[in-house]
């Protein structure tokens, strides 16, 4: 890893790394590291000082909270599946300011991360709202033909009104049959093994930039990026993320 510090960057957005005392590349891959491996703020400090690089994790924090949702928001295009096929959608529970809030995702029946959304409140109102972030990032055509949920109240109603308000198609069926849900409840418990070394979260906006980047990391190791890798591995992952940022490593 030594060696990304002395690497020959071309054409580093200003704009993204300005002021800031380290190349991007060694930025984005403490983001990677954190987010991927489920290590704490001080571990990953450690590991970078064993590199020969002091890096204070009061630093690598903010790396996190600035470029992990910037991280996300730029490889959105390359995760969005192109077709929509059923969903399987579900909430999770995160911990924040010592309060349980809720994390909505949904997959498809290949396991491929859809959307997510964290709220603090767990009610027909939230999942409208992550059902029309989800909806919305799609195009129409690509729409799911059918919706499991579980048991909860809360995603019934709240299909019905995206469908009345033209945000979802007609003929989606709303299935609520608990083991159908398998697939997503295993997916959390993957994801959760990211979350749960953070401890808890100590306020929402922190709690949501943080769960973006373990959300893409997350993505990467399922292979949902794969075809975007061009065969390269970890190196094609690390490459493919730099050059959103307009790092093109030698």
């Amino acid at each position: 890893y030594s060696s990304l510090v002395s690497v020959f960057e071309v054409g580093e957005m200003m704009s993204d790394f300005k002021w800031r005392h380290y190349q991007g590349s060694i930025i984005l891959g403490c983001v990677r590291w954190y987010c991927k491996y489920g290590i704490s703020y001080r571990e990953l400090e450690e590991m970078m000082l064993e590199r020969g690089l002091e890096v204070d994790h009061t630093t690598i924090y903010r790396w996190i909270q600035h470029y992990a949702p910037e991280m996300e928001k730029r490889m959105r295009w390359y995760y969005k599946p192109q077709m929509g096929y059923s969903w399987q959608v579900d909430e999770t529970y995160v911990k924040v300011r010592g309060k349980w809030t809720y994390l909505y995702r949904a997959i498809d029946k290949y396991g491929n991360t859809i959307d997510f959304y964290l709220s603090s409140t767990r009610s027909k109102k939230a999942a409208k709202r992550f059902l029309t972030k989800a909806l919305k990032s799609i195009k129409p055509w690509a729409h799911p033909e059918t919706i499991n949920t579980d048991k909860a109240p809360t995603f019934g109603p709240a299909i019905d009104e995206l469908k009345e308000e033209g945000k979802c198609q007609k003929n989606t069926v709303h299935r609520q049959v608990k083991y159908l849900n398998n697939a997503i409840e295993a997916d959390h418990g993957k994801l959760k093994r990211l979350i749960n070394p953070v401890r808890g979260f100590k306020s929402m906006k922190t709690a949501y930039a943080t769960i973006k980047g373990f959300e893409l990391m997350h993505m990467f190791r399922k292979g949902q990026m794969d075809v975007w890798k061009n065969g390269q591995g970890l190196i094609g992952e690390i490459r493919l993320i730099e050059r959103q940022f307009n790092i093109y490593s030698a």
